[in-house]
């Protein structure tokens, strides 16, 4: 296909971007999002793409089709802006393609290219919008906690996973805990026999955090649950007979509600967030605590106490939530051994909370809400920044990577940890001009230890708790790249950049010279000037993971050419597309 070779941003100007004042619908935000794997993941790669005249053009060669979009903004990193219905080439002209169409055509050119069938696809695809057309049309008036709000308000999900809010659940109703619908609910409380649980903690403090949620009898210990899980499985023949016999007394939902967060299966109430298993199916996986994550959690929290405190005295404006007990339901089964689906099933993990953490007369805000490519809730970079000065901007561009970067960076240079810093995993507390003063890194799950750095420890461990929490270190590295830089950094890029065009270059600029800063910091390492030169930048293959139906910890990477290669003074002539 031909290109495009000029590489200024094309965009409608600013006041009349429809992202800034308004909300997609839930056919044209499916739809987008489908569009964004394809060019990311299929279409691009292959070369089947163009940008011509206002409008993306994508054919999908197996299916023999070409597909259109109109773009309201062009990106340097080929992450773009679309608005409108996507139409595609037929005889005599061009056709509008509802949502379903366009998953179809997705199914059929995936089917082809990888001679394999994915019967879920399509099922998921509506799902998700569903989801979305319900999350828009209940959406509640904001006010309230600017916190809470922020954690609730991903109405469309991550913009590059073709079925980013569908939801596996076939018991009770996503509504009533869904962060989207401004869920708040009361636990479920169970109390059991104290031989039948197990746990583990770092710090008493966060065991006698849940025993204060609700009074048990002698003898027994409280196990909070999530509502919609206890509903999932309560009919387990080993928990229904323990129930009968009394091992376990249900108590009734009760206590304090607890908000649900982002990642709709933690929640946050009474000081702590707790990370309750869930089996639904969401984006890629059944969100349940595994054995593994939930020793983990635990182990982990205590192997990073001095690599933390180091980075808390080098970066005090930054801060990492730890994760310092698990409790969980250990009936057994009839090998004696606790039976595997009630000890995931049951387990939570206990998070530390925002007080304490957050400095005084700041706001902790989801970055992922700051990143929205959509106004949905004051959160959004557009509310922080209400002006139009570009110089302001790059100002809290640059107040913002000097919190995000160096931290992350640090962490795997120094210390061998990487951190998982994508956007629903971390928080930016701001003052009261909006401005960046202090972040916060959460979620453990997905912190990994390099080997080389760690043996001695690693090899202390039981191999099933050691072995999930290391990464080889190129692996490390393409997951703090993607999750730092392309995940979080260049989406709110993104988010400035709508509201700048003609910044986009230089914001990117600003982050070239923050990995210059943290290079020369850490001694020039190979791999920073591999990333500073422009090699590509690793973008997870989510759409490819979803239709080969593989887990998350599975996934792949497609190669993304890198902004970092094209200076700010030569963007506008370079010559490559950014597919």
């Amino acid at each position: 296909m031909t290109t495009k070779t000029d590489h200024r941003p094309e965009t409608a100007g600013p006041d009349a971007l429809p992202g800034l004042g308004s909300l997609p619908g839930a056919d044209d935000a499916v739809a987008h999002t489908l569009l964004n794997c394809l060019l990311r993941e299929v279409s691009g790669p292959e070369h089947q793409t163009a940008v011509a005249d206002g409008t993306l053009l994508l054919r999908l060669p197996r299916r023999g089709a070409l597909l259109r979009v109109a773009l309201r903004r062009t990106s340097l990193l080929g992450a773009h802006r679309f608005t409108g219905p996507v139409s595609e080439q037929v005889p005599g002209g061009w056709r509008e393609l509802g949502w379903r169409e366009l998953a179809e055509h997705v199914r059929a050119e995936l089917a082809l290219r990888t001679g394999v069938a994915n019967e879920e696809f399509l099922d998921q695809v509506a799902s998700s919008h569903q989801v979305v057309a319900a999350a828009l049309a209940g959406r509640p008036a904001p006010g309230g906690d600017r916190y809470l709000e922020s954690e609730q308000a991903l109405l469309f999900g991550h913009r590059f996973h073709p079925a980013p809010k569908s939801r596996s659940a076939h018991r009770g109703s996503w509504s009533d805990y869904a962060p989207e619908a401004r869920a708040a609910f009361r636990l479920r409380h169970l109390a059991v026999r104290t031989e039948y649980v197990a746990q583990d903690t770092a710090d008493p403090a966060a065991l006698a955090r849940l025993d204060a949620l609700h009074p048990v009898p002698d003898g027994y210990t409280l196990l909070p649950a999530h509502p919609w899980q206890y509903r999932l499985l309560a009919g387990h023949p080993l928990l229904t007979a323990a129930l009968a016999r009394g091992d376990v007394l249900d108590l009734g939902e009760g206590g304090a509600p607890f908000a649900a967060t982002a990642s709709v299966r933690t929640l946050y109430g009474a000081g702590a967030f707790l990370k309750f298993s869930l089996n639904v199916r969401i984006t890629n996986c059944l969100r349940k605590n595994s054995v593994y994550e939930l020793a983990g959690a635990v182990t982990l929290t205590r192997l990073l106490a001095e690599p933390l405190a180091d980075l808390a005295r080098r970066f005090p404006d930054a801060a990492v939530l730890r994760e310092p007990a698990f409790r969980t339901l250990a009936l057994p089964g009839p090998d004696g051994e606790p039976d595997l689906d009630l000890f995931e099933g049951f387990g939570l993990i206990v998070r530390e909370g925002l007080d304490g953490a957050v400095r005084p007369g700041l706001t902790p805000l989801l970055a992922g809400a700051v990143a929205d490519e959509h106004p949905t809730s004051a959160a959004q970079v557009g509310a922080l920044l209400p002006g139009r000065d570009g110089a302001a901007a790059r100002d809290w561009w640059a107040a913002y990577l000097r919190l995000v970067v160096p931290p992350v960076l640090a962490a795997y240079f120094d210390h061998g940890v990487v951190l998982e810093p994508h956007l629903q995993n971390v928080l930016v507390c701001v003052d009261g001009r909006g401005r960046p003063a202090q972040v916060l890194f959460r979620d453990l799950e997905g912190t990994k230890l390099l080997p080389e750095q760690h043996a001695a420890a690693l090899a202390a461990l039981p191999a099933g708790t050691a072995g999930p929490m290391t990464y080889d270190a190129q692996r490390g590295w393409d997951r703090v790249v993607y999750c730092l830089v392309v995940n979080h950094l260049a989406e709110l890029l993104a988010a400035l950049a709508d509201r700048h065009p003609d910044l986009e270059a230089a914001l990117w600029e600003d982050v070239r010279t923050v990995l210059a800063r943290c290079a020369a910091a850490h001694g020039g390492p190979p791999r920073l000037a591999a990333l500073l030169a422009g090699v590509p930048l690793p973008a997870k293959a989510n759409l490819l993971t979803r239709w080969s139906r593989r887990p998350d910890r599975e996934a792949g990477y497609v190669p993304l050419a890198s902004p970092l290669s094209i200076p700010a003074g030569s963007a506008s002539t370079a010559a490559k597309e950014r597919p």
